[in-house]
């Protein structure tokens, strides 16, 4: 761990344009793929590499890119996913604006791959800045060649374009963002057919994030036992493509001292990313608990922070995944109540409506939370939370994306790990009123 070299923030404080990124050896890892690769050769190295998507579910990259049809006449289309609309994650706004040429040359490395020719780059609204980063750089990579037809005169024609969206949370799920794109309201879609058969305009898309992107810069370049090198194997003998390798952006905010992104090997611990890299709790106090990876990945206790952030450890604890490695803290003296009422508030506002039990579901959630924060909470309204949260999403199979068991797991999660704290507030929410109804009597 001491002695690893950051790789994808390397260049942080360097310009941005290309002339520097180029005399720092950019674009070198492209001309090796074209000179010296075939497509499948690349999607193997990736897929060898063990690099699993860096924006939430953490699936395979190179399996992914493998379920494109291989004699599909085109075109095919490359969706870069910079909606990063999960609360507390900015890792692909600070790579974008720190380094954009490095995205740019994983989104060509990704398009050679994978036979798209053109690359719609999905901005979250509020990335202003980071799309006129990003715009500035497309517009250098045009004029030197690196983006257009025939690309370093190897036969490889890719056109990028940057589309913003309108800021909706949703749009960070890949049909979402897809419908979007096309100028439709941002509603998952059914699958299958999934993306990679039929995605943008009905034809085979691929959808991916600037970080994982930036990562097959690096497998080129260094290899794939380089990354493999780097993180943690699986757990399961049995199951290897589990294992969690290369280095990740973690994202760490909160009640902490020193809060930004951090390049690590995988494997981390939370305890070890709080000490040594936030510096600690703010104001000499303890930590309560953390969001590991995104509201939606659940909650840890502080009894908890030995939970390495890696795909396979954090199960352990019944945290849904490593999610974006968006880690928020959150003192001793901070209600479990409030933050699970800012949770569920969230996701209520955030849900499409396209699915009932979704729609409805994150809006009960929140009105129980509402009442409960008014002083007229009940105990069986814990069971009820628990309840809801079970019966809404994808893993019961009641809606078509996962936004609600984004919605329902950090509810469900809370309401077990700090069940005491919830009934001492519903206990003396209920003295009050009985107070004030007293006073108000007399």
């Amino acid at each position: 761990m001491a002695d690893f070299e950051p790789v994808l923030l390397r260049r942080v404080g360097r310009p941005l344009d290309i002339w520097a990124y180029r005399a720092d050896g950019g674009y070198r890892p492209l001309e090796k793929a074209l000179n010296e690769l075939q497509p499948p050769q690349i999607i193997q190295m990736v897929r060898d590499a063990g690099l699993r998507g860096r924006g939430g579910a953490g699936f395979s990259c190179g399996l992914k890119w493998s379920f494109l049809p291989k004699d599909h006449p085109g075109p095919i289309y490359l969706c870069v996913n910079i909606d990063e609309s999960e609360p507390c994650t900015f890792n692909n706004r600070y790579l974008i604006e720190n380094d954009p040429h490095q995205v740019i040359e994983g989104v060509l490395l990704a398009c050679y791959a994978t036979r798209a020719t053109t690359a719609y780059l999905y901005f979250r609204y509020e990335y202003g800045k980071a799309a006129r980063i990003m715009q500035q750089a497309i517009g250098e990579a045009y004029a030197h060649g690196l983006l257009g037809d025939n690309i370093l005169g190897k036969g490889l024609n890719v056109n990028a374009y940057i589309h913003r969206g309108a800021g909706a949370y949703i749009c960070g799920e890949e049909t979402g963002l897809i419908e979007s794109l096309e100028g439709k309201r941002a509603w998952p879609r059914i699958k299958p057919p999934y993306p990679a058969v039929e995605g943008a305009f009905r034809k085979p898309t691929v959808v991916n994030n600037p970080e994982t992107l930036s990562c097959v810069v690096h497998i080129i370049d260094r290899g794939a036992d380089w990354f493999k090198s780097l993180g943690i194997p699986s757990s399961d003998p049995a199951r290897p493509e589990r294992g969690s390798y290369g280095p990740k952006l973690y994202n760490l905010s909160g009640h902490i001292n020193k809060p930004g992104t951090f390049e690590i090997p995988m494997g981390i611990t939370t305890q070890e990313l709080i000490d040594k890299y936030g510096g600690g709790v703010w104001k000499g106090k303890k930590a309560k608990g953390a969001i590991p990876g995104g509201l939606s990945t659940g909650i840890l206790t502080a009894a908890e922070f030995d939970a390495r952030l890696d795909y396979d450890d954090l199960a352990r604890y019944e945290i849904m995944g490593l999610g974006t490695a968006a880690v928020t803290v959150f003192d001793e003296d901070t209600s479990i109540v409030d933050v699970v009422y800012n949770i569920a508030r969230f996701f209520s506002h955030e849900s499409c409506g396209q699915c009932t039990p979704c729609r409805e579901g994150t809006g009960w959630m929140l009105q129980i939370l509402e009442r409960m924060r008014a002083g007229q909470g009940r105990r069986e309204d814990l069971d009820i939370l628990a309840d809801v949260g079970d019966r809404i999403g994808i893993i019961p199979g009641t809606t078509i994306c996962g936004l609600s068991d984004g919605a329902g797991w950090p509810i469900k999660n809370a309401v077990k790990k700090f069940r005491a704290e919830f009934e001492a507030y519903i206990k003396s929410g209920q003295k009050k009123q009985t107070v004030s109804l007293a006073l108000a009597h007399h």
